[in-house]
């Protein structure tokens, strides 16, 4: 296996590692009963997705 003939710099591989960064999920409001939600998912709060109950939610 080939060995790197020099060391690599920390200002580099920082610069290499810089686009490592976690990007926060979008989320949007469910229309039945507007509570946060992800895109093209089910609701969680009330299990209606398109506008048709697609999950029986047990509730609280």
């Amino acid at each position: 296996m080939a060995n790197p003939k020099r060391r690599h710099a920390k200002a580099r591989t920082r610069k290499r590692r810089a686009n490592w960064t976690l990007e926060v999920s979008s989320t949007v409001e469910c229309p039945q009963c507007h509570e946060p939600r992800l895109p093209h998912r089910v609701c969680r709060d009330c299990g209606y997705y398109k506008g048709r109950q697609v999950l029986t939610v047990k509730e609280k």
